[in-house]
């Protein structure tokens, strides 16, 4: 393996974050969780402050420099369009801070940084959702993930030609926490019938994809999307 990297990777507690931290040994990584933990920075990234501060945590903590950056942090909490007015507002809010607004916020400074130390990867973490909705409980959702999508697309147009680049990855149902409890909601088993495959991802499918955009994919890929969902959805 080449020279390690110096890596930030949110939502690294469970699932799809924690698999993620685990493909990429060998490499420096800070993670991030609501609590914190063992090579984790704790924070809540419904509060806009909180991000800020993780970032610039994960950078001490990582001597100075960060070469790639994924955006893994989420949250996937239903909104009933009937619910009072406040309360469905307050959900949207509360997914697109989470979602949306985090992920921009430190793609922003990512960006930046980038720009000092001669380049880097950022690696987004959507949806299948962003490309085919989702239920009428998750607009918020579906909407902050399309969100991600158009982010990525423009950094890696903006700034390709300062050696940073940008990647999509659009899993659809992975075994985790948030999707057994969906899968559970809507059906169980009989949602599988929309997957050719035959079985949702394994949350170390989606790592490896995740993985070799951070490490190994050529420059010419940056604003690739790259879907992991057993082609449920074929764009």
């Amino acid at each position: 393996m080449s020279e390690p990297l110096n890596i930030i990777v949110t939502g690294t507690s469970r699932g799809i974050g924690a698999a993620i931290a685990a493909s990429l040994q060998g490499h420096r990584v800070v993670g991030h969780s609501t609590r914190g933990g063992e090579g984790q920075v704790a924070a809540d990234f419904g509060d806009a402050d909180q991000v800020t501060a993780f970032w610039w945590e994960a950078v001490g903590r990582l001597g100075g420099r960060v070469d790639v950056l994924v955006n893994n942090a989420g949250i996937f909490e239903g909104t009933p369009i009937e619910q009072d007015d406040a309360d469905w507002l307050a959900g949207w809010e509360r997914t697109m801070q989470v979602n949306l607004t985090s992920s921009a916020a430190l793609c922003r400074l990512a960006v930046l940084h980038f720009r000092e130390k001669g380049g880097g990867r950022i690696v987004n973490v959507a949806s299948r959702a962003a490309y085919r909705g989702d239920s009428p409980q998750h607009w918020h959702y579906a909407a902050s993930k399309a969100g991600m999508i158009g982010m990525t697309k423009s950094i890696a147009r903006g700034y390709a030609g300062e050696n940073i680049l940008a990647f999509g990855v659009c899993p659809g149902f992975t075994m985790t926490g948030m999707a057994e409890e969906y899968l559970a909601s809507r059906g169980g088993e009989k949602l599988l019938a929309d997957i050719p495959l035959g079985r949702v991802a394994g949350a170390e499918e989606v790592a490896e994809t995740v993985r070799w955009l951070a490490v190994d994919a050529p420059a010419s890929t940056t604003g690739a999307v790259i879907d992991v969902n057993g082609a449920s959805y074929v764009r």
